[in-house]
């Protein structure tokens, strides 16, 4: 029957398994992909050799032949084939915002290479799939959307056009993608997006092409991405990759990688290049975004000697690490290049705020006074089963610190309802921990067992599926019943909101976020054009508006518009009104 062999480019004569590749890595460390080829004659499936192939038996000094290697080599490509000649390129993206930034960097490599960008499937001659793994549903999700792909391209004729999987579902799924769906062409993890343009080109001949190996180093650091949405006010960039801390229910450190982080100074140029670009709030991104050390070479004669430290009452599963710059580092420098650019960053990790993260937040007017703290449970049985390094009490404890440094903080935090072992009594303990807390919004999940993960291999995931849906039920109840209270606190007060655009439900209004993060709907209407002026001006995406607010409910804020400001003038004027509010108190 037919079959697939693996060949590595750089070495044809030696085959590439998981098993073998040790010893491939050894042979050939500057090969950074394998292929997929159809030999279209009778071959036997190759998994590469094992240890009984370089072992002589007692009784046969002969070594036991047990495969056959294919004589065929790879063809050479040359460089002009690397081109795209014009190829339209679909994206379609699932998942985090770390998928869209690295969509962006892909997009930025194909362009380079002479493909283009289209929204229409219908003109397509590649669609790219960027996958997430996180939870079973997303990959239900992508399994459907590549049988409607192949069902478009058989009944459209489109026979041509290539079905790639990218992401995270890419590495942890790649033997699968490929023996089960047949329609997919090409295969690539989050660290090999530069060898797109050579997989693209092996695809052109009928192979299917793979590339999963994940990088010691790789930060696409050196390409600039291409934005998605040029007309877009806000912006994401990556800082890191990959993750140490190993979760015990998390996928990520075996679909991304271990930590590795851009040079500080290729971030703060993507910043500058955005800023003139006009976007007004830029969203720094990392699997563990506060763990960010820059430890290139131009710097570390000068970096830190001491090692990383955490928030009091954590720890992690590796030692404490030592040298580069760090997150406050990175912090400080990014909010210096334009102060009217709004700042924020996801997704961290509560062990990770030192108390010199906390005063840059809060003394930097462009940074915004919103953190994602994520729990995941408010158990500790759960939380030590987790392997999160921290008890609810720690939890608390930096909760309470936090709140002292920056007291009109908002909070948010990712629960998972369900995971392995967890009672009514742990559930409810999650429930008393939302309560103490107050978060401002909730990401809710229902726990669903990943391959690979330390849950899966030591674990059951014992609580039934209605248990999960109806505790994360009533963790939607609780959270809403607090944010509903929360967001009616702020009526009549006066907030700086950043428009984004017009609001889903009506043109005839607007939608920005405050500070806080919260969406905050106001009329599209002329307004003066700053504080005291007399022309009014019309309200544009990008602007920051003053608003007073007049209702409320626990998802949004909605408000009158007063005045054009900026995120400076209006920082004093608060400023300023504060210390009326104060002084007129202590009379």
């Amino acid at each position: 029957m037919k079959g697939l062999t693996r060949f590595c480019l750089g070495h044809k004569s030696l085959p590439l398994k998981k098993h073998n590749y040790h010893l491939w890595k050894e042979i050939s460390p500057k090969c950074s992909f394998q292929l997929l080829r159809f030999h279209h004659g009778t071959t036997n499936r190759f998994d590469g050799p094992g240890l009984k192939d370089f072992l002589i038996k007692e009784h046969n000094t002969k070594q036991e032949k047990t495969f056959d290697v294919p004589t065929e080599n790879v063809p050479y490509i040359d460089e002009l084939d690397l081109s795209g000649k014009g190829q339209k390129v679909l994206f379609d993206v699932y998942g985090c915002q770390m998928n869209t930034s690295d969509t962006e960097i892909v997009l930025s490599i194909l362009q380079k290479n002479g493909y283009e960008r289209t929204l229409d499937v219908n003109t397509a001659d590649i669609v790219f799939l960027v996958t997430c793994s996180i939870r079973e549903s997303a990959e239900v999700t992508i399994w459907r959307k590549i049988e409607q792909l192949n069902a478009l391209r058989k009944k459209s004729g489109k026979k041509h056009m290539k079905i790639g999987i990218l992401g995270c579902m890419a590495e942890r799924l790649k033997h699968k993608v490929m023996d089960i769906s047949k329609a997919v062409d090409l295969v690539a993890g989050p660290d090999s997006y530069k060898d797109l343009p050579r997989l693209l080109a092996l695809t052109e001949n009928n192979q299917k092409a793979v590339n999963v190996l994940l990088s010691l180093d790789e930060t696409y650091a050196d390409v600039m991405p291409v934005r998605l949405n040029q007309n877009d006010v806000t912006a994401y960039i990556s800082t890191m990759r990959g993750c140490d801390n190993m979760c015990t229910y998390c996928i990520v450190p075996f679909t991304r990688g271990k930590e590795r982080s851009r040079p500080i100074e290729s971030i703060l140029e993507e910043v500058r290049v955005l800023s003139d670009q006009g976007v007004k709030q830029i969203t720094l991104l990392g699997q563990n975004v506060n763990s960010y050390r820059d430890m290139s070479q131009s710097l570390y004669s000068n970096n830190l000697k001491e090692a990383t430290k955490m928030s009091e009452g954590f720890k992690s599963v590796y030692k404490p690490k030592v040298g580069g710059l760090r997150f406050e580092t990175l912090l400080d420098k990014v909010s210096q290049i334009n102060p009217e650019m709004r700042i924020r960053f996801t997704s961290p990790h509560p062990k990770d705020f030192p108390i010199e993260v906390l005063h840059i937040i809060k003394d930097r007017k462009n940074i915004c006074n919103n953190l994602h703290l994520p729990a995941q449970s408010g158990s500790n049985t759960v939380l030590e089963r987790m392997r999160r390094g921290y008890t609810r009490e720690a939890y608390l404890h930096l909760v309470e610190i936090v709140r002292s440094i920056i007291p009109n903080v908002t909070l948010t935090t990712d629960i998972i309802s369900g995971f392995c072992g967890e009672t009514e009594e742990d559930h409810e303990d999650t429930l008393d921990l939302i309560r103490k807390v107050e978060y401002n919004f909730i990401f809710k999940f229902p726990y669903s067992m990943r391959e690979k993960t330390t849950a899966h291999r030591r674990f059951v995931d014992d609580v039934p599926k209605e248990v999960k849906i109806r505790r994360m039920t009533e963790i939607t109840e609780e959270f809403r019943r607090i944010s509903a209270k929360l967001n009616e606190a702020q009526i009549n007060e006066t907030q700086l909101i950043l428009v984004e655009g017009f609001s889903k439900r009506s043109n005839e209004f607007l939608a920005g976020r405050n500070d806080g993060n919260i969406k905050v709907i106001i009329p599209d209407q002329d307004i003066p054009s700053g504080i005291g002026a007399t022309d009014k001006v019309q309200i544009k995406p990008g602007d920051y508006v003053a608003v007073t607010i007049t209702e409320a409910n626990s998802q949004v804020l909605k408000g009158v518009p007063l005045y054009h400001a900026t995120l400076q003038e209006f920082g004093e004027s608060q400023g300023r009104e504060n210390c009326r509010v104060e002084m007129k108190n202590s009379v």
